[in-house]
This record gives C-alpha cells, structure tokens and sequence, in this order.
C-alpha cells in the first residue's frame, strides 16, 4: 500500500506552503514542517511534504540514486502529484537528494536564463542535522545582518558552490534543507560564507 499524504490535504499543504514561501523569504530561518505522518523511505516527511505542496503533473522531478532505487518512493510522488520523472537532471524543475555528499555539480540542473531565470531547478537537499548554530554565515535580502546556519550533511564545497551560484543571479538555483521536520530555504540571491560578515 502507498503512504498516505495529507489528512487534511488542503490545509495541509496551505500550511506547508506558507511555511516553505516564508523561509524563502527570510533565508536561513528554520522552520518548522507539519501536518504529514509518513513518508516511503528514504524520503524524509519535511522533503515529502515539500513535495506534495510544490509539485504537480507539470512540474518534472529528478531524484537522485538513493530516492530513484526505491520504487516505492517513485510510485508515491507519482499517484500523489502526477509529476513525471526526469532522467536527466537539466529537464527537472526540482531535484530531491536525499544524499547531498554525493549530489551532482549545481551545473548539472537547470540554472534558468536571463530571459526566463524562473526555468532554474529548486533542489531539496535532506539533512541529518539542521541548526542555527555556527556553520555557514548567510546575508543579503531577507536578512538583517546576518544569520547563521549549520546543516548535514552537505557536499565539501557547498560554500563556494553557493557563492557561484550568487553570481548567476537572476539566474541560479534555489535550494531547500529539509532536516525529518524542520526546512531552510536559501534563494539564489543569499550570500553563504564561512565567516560572520
């Protein structure tokens, strides 16, 4: 038997989406997800309800070896968004990694252009540990001064990969921590550094 979704999936996924709309717009910021119960592993619940509120039969996913194995996984985003899955990650408009070490090169997903920025991949990265202690030092819009954010586990080189990433702006990804509980948005136009600026 699949997973169930939302209980309640109107409410459901408006309180997911207020909460997802509202760590995008203060970058860093933990919040918190609820309102899922379950998900097929190794899917967390955070990423599964990103998933269920932001997805859609128009919107192609690209999951990455540790999700895609699992047929379980595939079969539940498929029977409760209708989205198609990619094979290669440059034709999805998200991307779920539940194994952000081992996660291709930001190059490998769509970036968006300066004609359409809105064609960039949003990645959702699941984390063992989320916390807004030490870690990476965050600003630009969204935030006043400056915020700090420690997550993982994330690829060796996820702060200059961001700084990059930054640097296509408008272009870029958008990327989402999602911890079993708890996401973190960090939009293309934030700055990740590992000092207090």
């Amino acid at each position: 038997m699949l997973a169930p979704a939302f209980a309640d999936p109107v409410r459901g996924s408006q309180r997911v989406f207020r909460s997802v709309m509202d760590a995008m717009a203060r970058p860093g910021m933990i919040v918190v997800i609820a309102g899922l119960a379950q998900a097929p592993q190794p899917l967390g619940l955070a990423a599964a309800a990103v998933a269920l509120t932001l997805i859609d039969y128009e919107t192609p996913v690209w999951l990455d070896p540790a999700l895609a194995q699992s047929t379980e996984v595939a079969a539940w985003l498929r029977f409760h968004t209708g989205a198609p899955l990619a094979d290669d990650p440059r034709q999805a408009a998200f991307g779920f990694i539940a194994d952000p070490s081992r996660m291709p090169r930001f190059e490998a997903f769509s970036q968006g252009s300066m004609e359409y920025p809105d064609r960039a991949a949003t990645l959702v990265l699941q984390v063992e540990r989320l916390s807004d202690n030490g870690g990476f030092w965050l600003s630009g819009p969204g935030i006043r001064g400056s915020r700090a954010l420690s997550a993982s586990p994330l690829p060796a080189d996820f702060a200059a990969r961001m700084r990059a990433n930054r640097a296509l702006f408008p272009r870029g990804l958008d990327i989402i921590l999602a911890s079993a509980t708890m996401v973190a948005a960090l939009p293309r136009s934030v700055h990740v550094g590992t000092e207090q600026t």
